[in-house]
């Protein structure tokens, strides 16, 4: 199953964080920064994918060091649609976060300052959607089956956060 497939089962399960007004503000989101910028959508969901790249490694690396507990406690905390600074510093060390606005702004053409610029926000952006599939009673309990699938625990890379934001953008569009 998809990301995205795991991400509609936690908005269809009531005992699951996500919502449809969980993926209509990531999508709104994600206008807004193509607003900001002046760059179409796919621009911006290009800039994500390269974020969700990394976070990912990072979640994995705090993954592997202090267990599913923290990596799902990173997710709580700085998951949101608003700029968040602290979730960029929580998550990269400096020279991660200039490699990062390098290698998107090779794939986009956008300025590397400018997506430096759009870390506070699409970091919060990448969490809330892994925070979709926490458990509505107990965020902190294990099973967050979003948040399992991005990890990719059997390894086969079939992972893309900017595939499922644009097939969000659809959904939200029905």
């Amino acid at each position: 199953m998809g990301l995205f497939d795991t991400i509609l089962g936690a908005v269809a399960n009531p005992n699951q964080q996500g919502s449809l007004g969980q993926l209509g503000g990531i999508v709104n989101s994600v206008q807004q920064m193509s607003d900001q910028t002046g760059t179409n959508p796919s621009t911006i969901q290009s800039v994500l994918s390269v974020v969700g790249s990394q976070v990912r490694s990072a979640l994995q690396q705090k993954q592997a060091t202090d267990g599913n507990q923290a990596a799902q406690t990173l997710v709580n905390q700085y998951a949101g649609t608003s700029p968040n600074p602290q979730a960029v510093n929580s998550l990269f060390s400096p020279q991660i976060q200039q490699q990062v606005a390098q290698v998107a702004a090779g794939r986009t053409g956008l300025d590397a300052g400018i997506v430096q610029q759009l870390l506070p926000l699409a970091v919060p952006l990448v969490l809330n959607f892994l925070k979709s599939g926490a458990n509505v009673q107990n965020p902190q309990a294990g099973g967050n089956s979003v948040l399992n699938s991005f990890l990719d625990a059997d390894g086969d890379g079939d992972v893309d956060i900017a595939d499922a934001i644009q097939m969000a953008s659809r959904h939200m569009k029905r």
